[in-house]
């Protein structure tokens, strides 16, 4: 993965703060600096959700910077944006049944901890440009295929309500302090790293876990419920693009990162018993509070104010996120 670079020249002179960077999406998007030689990859993460492991091979590398911290601390932060250029904020507290479950915790992260970040890097006075990871589920009831960015429906989940506000005080930062940052709304990002352990685990790796263990899944609903499923190496590239074209940008702006294909959760199911060769049928669960139905991008703004071009499908990445799990295993 990261072969192909997403950036143009050299990135020595250039200093990056991935918060969240010890989970899913930052510890890939470390990968990608370190190999292609950031000169100072920081990293902030409290380890509540992360895990140092995903961390083991880049942290003998020159230019990286450990700091375990909360993004709930606002000294902590400004500690953080201290001398640093680009900030990729991806520290957050996911999944829509744990906001369900704790949506004070989950408010109190993604909010506050939010603005903390965004105050810092705006304060920091060396901040060029500040990325957060935004989210599909700021779409809540909108029924409308495929989801554009500038249409969005009411949050169906505490957590959806968390990623709105998100959006909203980035807009706020932009108009009053002329501080522009880009908002990435994730689809569905899957791939190598991601957490199959815990009870909000994601449904690709709960899929993959069940299929190489030669179980059968369980699938909330009748599985005729339809993801644009976007492999992790496409949400880099956003990050990445975003971070480093995005710099030219003169007003606050949000983005879809997905794949732009949608498929249902007993395709997905389908697809993963043809690679691993489990001939297993789904059991069927009542459905999870908070879910939106169907989902599907647009990905036609992202392709043309960042050149993003997602070089990853459905299917692709599923191969590629297969055999790591198979390696780890």
């Amino acid at each position: 993965m990261f072969e192909h670079p997403f950036h143009t020249g050299s990135l020595s002179d250039h200093s990056f703060l991935v918060t969240g960077g010890a989970g899913f999406i930052g510890s890939n998007l470390v990968e990608y600096l370190v190999r292609h030689k950031a000169g100072r990859i920081r990293v902030l993460d409290n380890l509540s959700t992360g895990h140092l492991d995903n961390l083991r091979e880049f942290r003998d590398y020159p230019g990286f910077e450990w700091m375990e911290g909360d993004i709930r601390d606002m000294d902590t932060c400004r500690r953080a944006c201290e001398g640093i250029q680009f900030v990729s904020h991806q520290a957050a507290l996911g999944s829509v049944p744990r906001s369900v479950k704790d949506p004070v915790t989950t408010n109190d992260v993604n909010i506050t901890g939010h603005l903390h970040v965004l105050q810092a890097a705006r304060e920091s006075g060396s901040t060029l440009k500040m990325v957060y990871a935004a989210s599909s589920s700021t779409y809540g009831d909108s029924r409308e295929l495929p989801k554009v960015e500038d249409r969005i429906g009411n949050p169906l989940s505490p957590y959806a309500v968390t990623k709105f506000v998100n959006e909203r005080y980035a807009q706020v930062f932009s108009d009053v302090y002329g501080f522009h940052t880009v908002g990435l709304r994730y689809f569905n990002v899957f791939g190598p790293r991601q957490d199959p352990d815990g009870p909000y685990a994601a449904v690709i790796p709960l899929f993959i876990r069940a299929a190489l263990q030669g179980n059968a899944p369980t699938i909330n609903g009748d599985g005729e419920q339809t993801r644009d499923f976007t492999f992790v190496e496409n949400a880099v590239q956003a990050n990445i693009l975003a971070l480093l074209k995005g710099r030219s940008l003169d007003k606050h702006e949000v983005f879809n990162i997905a794949y732009g294909r949608n498929i249902t959760l007993n395709g997905l199911w389908r697809l993963l018993t043809a690679q691993t060769g489990t001939h297993r049928q789904p059991t069927y669960g009542p459905p999870r509070q908070g879910d939106i139905k169907h989902s599907l991008a647009d990905i036609g703004k992202a392709a043309r104010m960042l050149d993003y071009a997602p070089r990853f499908d459905i299917e692709k990445g599923l191969s590629v996120t297969l055999e790591w799990y198979r390696h780890e295993s």
